[in-house]
Formats: structure tokens, C-alpha cells, sequence
């Protein structure tokens, strides 16, 4: 019997932005030289460690590569907020990908990596052949963006990892029912040591460009990612909280009825957005990818 792994490696990749270098993170999961791999993305204000259960449970057929998007996590801060936006971090996947040297690629994104997952897979030649979009669609329901205003950026500080779960239980109601264990395992990833206290991972800054969107900016992103959605190929699979704030149902239909007429798996008792911890939820985007 093959051993499964229960810790990833600690990787990086030097990625380009205008004026320099970064350096991108990432968390990568079973044999080094697997060319079958499964890239998972996170969301806003979230990292890579987000995805540790499912990246498990796809071993040992898959490499499973979860990367810290730039200002999160392991990876750099970005000395221009502004490069916090889909354009830089597509960019970062699309150099980390060629990395990778994989023979296929299918991809997991939640929320902010959903968008992202979206631009790439619309493009020409694009290397995603299998698509798995987690509460998200080209259209964002203006609730839960201002819900996400509500707190993004906020420079919060902790005296324990236990206050901090709590904090970060009470703004994240929407990704439904976990055990304290299951809660401790995704806040654990989401601090640093500042003092004798703790802080969030990431970069408050990373929140300008999110807060200055325009109304404009807004309806053009969406044209843009609507025009990217229906020149995917890949078969896709969208999986949504029955009770989301960000991917309403209109949505989540019209995602089944156009472009790669995606498959659509609701969640009850879940909102913005599925952690992919519960048994189920693994279950469900497990079986797709290894179809």
C-alpha cells in the first residue's frame, strides 16, 4: 500500500510584477515528478493551508499544488496594492504552472480563485482540463461584496489562536457547520506571531483595490469574465452554498445553460463559500476530478 502524505512541501516560485520580483508560495502535495495535477486556489483574504483535507484525500493518484496568492500566507508582499488584482495573480499561476511541468492540470477555486480559475480556463490553449468553481460565477452578488468590504483589511490582533477562531468564526458564518477541531485546523494557517499576540496573515493592503471598485469596474469585470466562461472548454463543475450571498442561484443556472454547461451541486445549510472539509463536500469535488 502506497502511504498517503500528511504534510506538504514548502515551495516557491520568483514571479514578475511592473518594477521587480516576488516570490510566490505554494504547498505541494505527493510525488514531486506527478504530471496529473490538481492546482487549488483560495479565496480573498484566505491561503493555501485551506485545502490540506482535500489535497489528502486525492492522494496518491494526484500532486495537488495549493498556492499563498501574492500578500498572503508564505508568499510576498506586493509593494503596489494595486497589483493586488486578477491580471497579477494570473500571471503568478501561469508562471508557477509552467514550473509544475504538468501533463495535466485541473483546478479548484474558491471564491477569488474561482475568478481566477475562470480567466485562465477561457483563454486560447489554456492547460486546464478539468474545472471545479466553489461559490463563485463571472456575476457577484453585491451582497456578499459588501459583506466582505464589512471586514476585509481590518488589522485585527489576538492574545490566542482561540480568540482568533472565535473572531474569525463569527465573520465567516457562511462556511457552515464544523467541529472545534475542524475550525482550529483552518485558523491555525491564518496567523502570525506579532509579539506576544497574533495577527492576521496577509496584507491589509491588499483590500484597496477590492474597496476602490468602481460601479463601472464592477459591470465590466463581469462582461469580461462572462466572455471568458463561455469559451470554456474544460468540463466544469460548480459547487454552491444553498445559502450564498456572492453565487446566487440566476447564476448558478445560467452557468448550466451556457459555455461548458457546468454541473451544478448544491449544499444545504451552507452559505459563502464551502470549505471542502466535510466528508461530503471532499466526496462530491473528489469524484469529479478523478472521473
Amino acid at each position: 500500500m502506497i502511504a498517503v502524505e500528511n504534510q506538504p512541501r514548502l515551495c516557491s516560485v520568483q514571479c514578475l510584477h511592473p518594477g521587480g520580483l516576488h516570490r510566490l508560495a505554494y504547498w505541494e502535495w505527493g510525488a514531486a515528478d506527478q504530471d496529473d495535477v490538481v492546482v487549488c486556489v483560495h479565496g480573498l483574504t484566505r491561503q493555501g493551508r485551506d485545502f490540506d483535507v482535500l489535497a489528502q484525500a486525492l492522494q496518491p493518484g494526484r500532486r495537488v499544488v495549493c498556492p499563498d496568492l501574492p500578500g498572503r500566507g508564505e508568499s510576498d508582499w506586493l509593494t503596489n496594492p494595486a497589483l493586488y488584482q486578477v491580471p497579477q495573480y494570473l500571471a503568478d499561476l501561469v508562471t508557477l504552472m509552467a514550473r509544475l511541468k504538468a501533463r495535466r492540470v485541473s483546478w479548484v477555486g474558491t471564491s477569488l480563485g474561482g475568478l481566477i480559475g475562470i480567466a485562465l480556463a477561457g483563454m486560447q490553449h489554456s492547460p486546464i482540463d478539468r474545472l471545479v468553481l466553489n461559490d463563485v460565477g463571472p456575476s457577484l452578488d453585491s451582497r456578499g461584496l459588501m459583506r466582505i468590504a464589512s471586514y476585509v483589511g481590518r488589522q485585527m490582533r489576538f492574545d490566542t489562536p482561540e480568540q482568533a477562531a472565535d473572531s474569525l468564526r463569527e465573520i465567516s458564518q457562511g462556511f457552515g457547520p464544523h467541529t472545534p477541531e475542524q475550525w482550529m485546523a483552518l485558523t491555525r494557517p491564518m496567523l502570525r506571531p506579532d509579539g506576544d499576540g497574533w495577527r492576521l496573515h496577509y496584507d491589509p493592503a491588499l483590500s484597496q483595490p477590492f474597496s476602490a471598485a468602481t460601479a463601472q469596474a464592477v459591470a465590466a469585470g463581469e462582461i469580461a469574465l462572462w466572455q471568458a466562461y463561455d469559451q470554456i472548454a474544460a468540463p466544469t463543475l460548480v459547487v454552491r452554498g444553498a445559502d450564498s450571498d456572492i453565487l446566487n442561484v440566476q447564476t448558478a443556472l445560467a452557468m448550466t445553460q451556457r459555455g461548458p454547461r457546468a454541473r451544478l451541486v448544491e449544499l444545504a445549510g451552507v452559505g459563502h463559500a464551502p470549505t471542502l472539509v466535510q466528508p461530503d463536500q471532499v466526496g462530491i469535488v473528489r469524484d469529479f476530478l478523478l472521473s
